[in-house]
């Protein structure tokens, strides 16, 4: 059995999870604060949300992200999630991501996989997580590593590139004269406003502007339709927006935003770096808009496969096999003789 620890934040943990465990054999059960979809058919466990609003200590003196004091929902939280391995004893446990229960599961003596993210990851906390990690596995590509990683992180990561959850779709043919702008800024909050998008359409007359997700528009369950169509997509540094637009192939405008450590912006200056995005640091003004479009058509879309080869799940998938089958060797090899 592996454990697999969804983020509840956004969608895009939850997508990458559903994309690797499609791949395993081994059976998988799912730890998480998010409504269990429909399409799962494993073991799901419903862990209770630990927010709260004036938290005592919640980084435990800089040591950890989130673990506020005398906090029920937290408690109740850690002592399902122990309560499972306890039971269960799992072969491996992934978390993506969360340093607390990475570092559960390795207290109560298993193996540990973390969801490497890019940004300044050398807090405290996250060295913790990273540290006592089996393994971390990165879903970008090895030829656009994360610069600054120590030498112990960069030996025992697993570079898969990018993991959708359209990687095995075909791709429709995109209209050859098309002149569509789809704005995908997922659910995970965003920092461009209504007035924002309204005064770049207006910029741009000659473009008709899609918006899928973000202010005043509904959530899309499956945008793939709309991103093969699209002639640019115009999006945020997450990773799973990433992963979607290189799946489609599709020419995209990447403007990052606020997050955690920096993680959009370091994503946006590697997609800089390797020419595959048209990246803008902040929101273009109104004006702006027209040479930014003319500058990502120009774009060939398919070096997106530079960052996404299709097969990124199933890297992962083989990963995560791997370690568990030694979890399995180790413990039959501790056994009565």
């Amino acid at each position: 059995m592996i454990g697999y620890y969804v983020h509840h934040q956004g969608k895009g943990h939850l997508h990458r999870a559903r994309c690797i465990a499609a791949h395993l054999t081994t059976p998988v059960t799912v730890l998480s604060s998010l409504t269990r979809p429909d399409s799962w058919d494993g073991p799901w466990i419903d862990l209770p949300l630990d927010t709260t609003a004036r938290p005592t200590d919640a980084t435990a003196g800089g040591r950890l992200h989130w673990a506020p004091v005398h906090h029920a929902g937290l408690r109740d939280r850690m002592g399902l999630i122990a309560d499972w391995i306890r039971r269960e004893a799992p072969a491996l446990f992934v978390s993506d991501v969360s340093v607390e229960a990475a570092t559960l599961a390795r207290l109560m003596g298993t193996p540990v996989v973390v969801a490497a993210m890019r940004g300044d990851r050398r807090d405290a906390a996250h060295r913790l997580a990273y540290d006592l990690a089996d393994a971390l596995f990165a879903p970008w590509p090895r030829s656009a590593p994360e610069p600054g990683w120590p030498g112990h992180w960069r030996d025992k990561v697993h570079h898969t590139g990018a993991i959708s959850r359209y990687d095995a779709r075909q791709r429709p043919g995109r209209p050859p004269d098309g002149r569509e702008v789809v704005v995908m800024l997922g659910g995970g909050g965003a920092d461009v406003t209504g007035q924002d998008l309204a005064d770049a359409a207006a910029a741009t007359p000659d473009w008709k502007w899609t918006v899928l997700g973000g202010p005043g528009a509904g959530w899309t369950e499956d945008p793939w339709p709309v991103l093969c169509r699209a002639r640019v997509v115009v999006t945020h540094a997450g990773q799973n927006a990433i992963a979607e637009c290189a799946a489609a192939r599709v020419p995209a405008v990447v403007i990052p935003q606020s997050r955690p450590h920096g993680e959009q912006h370091a994503t946006a200056r590697a997609l800089r770096a390797a020419g595959l995005a048209t990246v803008c640091d902040t929101w273009p003004s109104a004006r702006a808009w027209p040479g930014v479009l003319a500058r990502a058509a120009a774009v060939d879309g398919e070096r997106w496969g530079l960052w996404s080869s299709g097969d990124g799940a199933l890297r992962a998938a083989h990963l995560l096999t791997g370690l568990a089958a030694r979890g399995t060797e180790r413990e039959a090899a501790c056994g009565p003789r």
